[in-house]
């Protein structure tokens, strides 16, 4: 079988290699599509993410949908189209066992670290994790569940109140996807901060009242916040973009009391912020570890239309092309990037 992997930084591959054996409670899955996210890039362009970094060729990919080919259960699976939860958690340790998997010490990721992820037609994975998608989704939006899944939980971790105000600082696929949800649980007023003029006019069409650039340039730069109108105006701001800029532009925007959930990933694994900003405002800070059990729910809010995953697919590239397709991502070029693998 074919599969792309990374060798290096910026060195994506595409390998002929054996099919994998399923395991006990695996299953083996055709992979059909693997959306490219912002984890992803950090190890194409810095070979690693955070502590983890690249020791051995690995196959990238944890937004994944796929068919299944057999199962553990005689195949009673076999040809149901799911989407692929990448976390595969213990299911054992206090953590996984108080409802948090996200936090599980055990637990292995694909496409990170030791783990392969869906960039390979086809893989092995538990059955648990393999969720049915609708007719209604299609393969591309059953792989734009998982980032539609960490959105959801840092939702959650905000526990948005009916009516309040939010601010979105940063507006790629998972801002986007931050603002429409808010918008379903009852968001009063939604605005939202992003540099790019495309990702300006998608937030407007996601749901945001008012898209602000910051106050420099083309990306969020050391001294960027958000124009004065929207200062102090949120009650809950999400950063999704992984700069300090962006952190103190999410900062600003809350009132005091207010809360700032911190989903972006910096590239040098370091967050710094005014402190006096943040303590005189009294903020709470919240922070995003992937999600929990979400594909329910997910699955859910994509089939009954209340989330539109579908217009967040701009590109799609086969898997062949995963090179092209990740100097694509890189550029920020469009919203989400796909790569159909089969």
């Amino acid at each position: 079988m074919k599969a792309a992997r990374l060798f290096g930084i910026g060195d994506v591959r595409i390998v002929e290699e054996e099919a994998p054996v399923a395991g006990p409670g695996e299953c083996l899955v055709r992979v059909t599509a693997v959306g490219l996210c912002g984890s992803d890039l950090h190890w194409f362009g810095e070979g690693g993410i955070g502590d983890a970094v690249l020791d051995r060729p690995l196959a990238l990919g944890h937004e994944m949908a796929g068919v299944v080919l057999d199962g553990p259960r005689d195949g009673p699976m076999a040809g149901q189209r799911v989407a692929i939860d990448p976390a595969v958690a213990c299911r054992a340790c206090e953590f996984c066992l108080g409802g948090n998997p996200n936090l599980c010490t055990n637990l292995r990721f694909a496409g990170h670290g030791s783990t392969d992820g869906g960039l390979r037609e086809v893989i092995a994975w538990p059955e648990h994790l393999l969720h049915p998608l609708p007719d209604t989704v299609s393969d591309a939006g059953g792989a734009v569940l998982e980032p539609l899944g960490v959105a959801l939980h840092g939702l959650d971790l905000a526990h948005l109140r009916v009516g309040a105000t939010v601010a979105v600082v940063g507006c790629g696929p998972i801002g986007l996807l931050t603002i429409q949800l808010a918008r379903v649980a009852g968001a009063a007023r939604v605005v939202a901060v992003e540099p790019r003029a495309h990702r300006r006019a998608a937030a407007l069409a996601a749901g945001a009242d008012a898209v602000y650039a910051p106050s420099a340039s083309a990306a969020f730069p050391a001294s960027a916040a958000p124009d004065t109108e929207i200062d102090s105006v949120a009650d809950v701001a999400f950063e999704i973009a992984g700069t300090d800029a962006a952190v103190e532009s999410a900062m600003r925007a809350c009132r005091p009391g207010g809360k700032v959930v911190l989903a972006g990933i910096p590239d040098d694994d370091r967050t710094s912020f005014p402190a006096s900003l943040a303590r005189r405002k009294g903020l709470t800070l919240l922070l995003v570890r992937r999600m929990r059990e979400m594909y329910p729910r997910t699955t859910a809010l994509a089939a009954s239309g209340a989330i539109d995953v579908e217009s967040l697919v701009t590109a799609r590239y086969p898997l062949e092309r995963t090179a092209e397709a990740f100097a694509a991502a890189t550029a920020r070029e469009g919203l989400k990037t796909v790569v159909e693998v089969s």
